[in-house]
């Protein structure tokens, strides 16, 4: 599954609990093709620092996982609540759209620097490994 950029400026939309979850990924997750993509999606984010649309959606991520049903996660409710915490703890709003390292600085130092994390997603199935 490769990631096209079709321009320079080209925003990704991505949802506010994926800042966090990128933060601690370790190349394994729901599926093969989750993680392939996960690491596909953090190599070429790391590396070309684009604009990055926060969104309450599925986004690039979520195209690799297996809870992605035809666009909608079959875990929206508990998702949304993460989206919600995220967006709350950085001041920003959906839609916001902003550079993925301002952005990931900002996550790290609002949230995770200041022990936030397990308030967002302490119940994420995936915790054991961000909470060390």
């Amino acid at each position: 599954m490769s990631i096209q950029k079709d321009s320079p400026h080209k925003s990704f939309p991505l949802r506010p609990h994926h800042l966090l979850c990128t933060e601690f990924f370790k190349g394994y997750g729901y599926s093969d093709e989750f993680s392939a993509n996960m690491s596909e999606v953090i190599s070429m984010m790391n590396a070309d620092d684009p604009e990055v649309t926060l969104t309450a959606e599925a986004d690039i991520i979520c195209r690799g996982c297996p809870h992605n049903k035809g666009g909608i996660c079959d875990s929206r409710e508990k998702v949304c609540r993460y989206d919600l915490s995220v967006l709350e703890l950085l001041g920003v709003c959906e839609g916001n759209t902003s550079l993925w390292s301002e952005l990931k600085r900002s996550a790290r130092e609002r949230i995770i620097a200041a022990g936030k994390l397990s308030r967002i997603c302490g119940d994420c199935q995936w915790f054991y490994i961000c909470g060390k």
